[in-house]
């Protein structure tokens, strides 16, 4: 089986040696090690040295020399809209006050789907649209995600 043992942000990989997509809900793309497959039924295993968010764009790099690049899945998350920005930074706090992991926009939040935080939410004025996209919420502020990247030569960069 072949294995993923390192990855590197989009555009910081050659796409041209790309053999493939995988194609991943939030959730899958937040790992270390797991079995996965490719777009086209193929098996390998994502064996990173420690835990990472993969984004769109992204390239997997396999043990073979070649690439696979990562896609989001679509998944069925609410979209919520307010109809002021007040409205929508208090809908915000009461999604943060539930430590929902959320997607900020500069006039939507999207979260997961959820029944009884859409309730809550149009209890609040918010509008409540229910949608199927791909879902990357906002990471923690301690996050070094867009900060760091694997080189591939046993070292890791940090750029601040």
């Amino acid at each position: 089986m072949l294995r993923a043992l390192r990855y590197e942000r989009k555009g910081h990989w050659p796409r041209g040696a790309a053999r493939g997509t995988v194609t991943l809900a939030f959730d899958e793309r937040h790992r270390r090690r797991f079995t996965l497959t490719t777009d086209a039924g193929e098996n390998f295993l994502l064996d990173l040295p420690r835990a990472a968010v993969l984004d769109a764009g992204d390239g997997l790099a396999l043990d073979d020399g070649t690439w696979l690049e990562v896609r989001p899945a679509d998944e069925a998350l609410l979209e919520v809209h307010g109809a002021t920005v007040e409205l929508l930074c208090r809908i915000a706090w009461h999604i943060g006050n539930r430590h929902l992991s959320a997607e900020f926009h500069a006039d939507r939040i999207r979260l997961r789907d959820d029944h009884v935080i859409a309730a809550m939410l149009e209890g609040l004025g918010a509008k409540v649209r229910r949608i199927d996209a791909p879902f990357t919420p906002e990471r923690g502020a301690y996050d070094e995600h867009e900060h760091h990247h694997s080189d591939g030569h046993g070292h890791d960069h940090h750029h601040h």
